[in-house]
């Protein structure tokens, strides 16, 4: 029995030739750079998870900014942060802006008295946010979130007050530029909607 030729073995000719290899991948030289308009949308994209909205409300949002006076990128962020499950977190009555929009959802949440069930409801100046008495009976609920949220040394902003005694916060001011801690680029969001 002759040994036939393995089809899949390559000759030596033809290693040598390099002839059937593949050519590897080429690297490129560094990190991909970003067009104007990428940067404008990965900070629209990054606002917008921040708040948990989708694009048709946020641009509701935006649309409303540029109607009112002053600069439209300073109001988006002005509303967003007026937005009830926001103000719900940030008076740490809830551990996460999800969890603050089911709360209010299922509506455990009450403005001047009223329930409120419109997690993108925007609060007014006086307004008081306080918890329903469903919640308030939930011991178990209220050592374990909200106390607990509560006592960590997490500042509230400057226009809200939070009392504690009560589990309520009051509005005293619209939010400023200045209130809001995280970075962020307003002026690409309405660069990139001005389009």
């Amino acid at each position: 029995m002759a040994n036939k030729p393995n089809a899949k073995a390559k000759s030596k000719d033809q290693q040598a030739a390099g002839v059937g290899q593949q050519e590897p991948a080429q690297k490129t030289g560094g990190m991909k750079r970003v067009s104007g308009y990428g940067r404008q949308l990965a900070e629209k994209q990054k606002v917008k998870r921040m708040y948990g909205m989708r694009e048709r409300q946020f641009r509701l949002f935006f649309e409303a900014a540029t109607r009112m006076e002053g600069v439209p990128g300073e109001n988006l962020l002005s509303l967003l942060e007026r937005r009830l499950d926001s103000v719900v977190y940030r008076l740490k009555m809830a551990t996460s802006c999800a969890q603050a929009r089911q709360m209010i959802v299922h509506g455990h949440i009450l403005v001047n008295g009223q329930r409120v069930t419109i997690p993108s409801y925007r609060v007014e100046i006086g307004d008081v946010v306080s918890l329903h008495a469903s919640v308030a009976n939930k011991a178990e609920f209220l050592a374990q979130v909200i106390d607990k949220r509560m006592s960590i040394a997490i500042k509230v902003p400057e226009w809200m007050e939070l009392m504690k005694q009560t589990r309520s916060g009051k509005i005293l001011r619209y939010p400023a530029r200045t209130d809001i801690q995280f970075p962020v680029e307003e002026h690409m969001i309405v660069e990139l909607y001005s389009k």
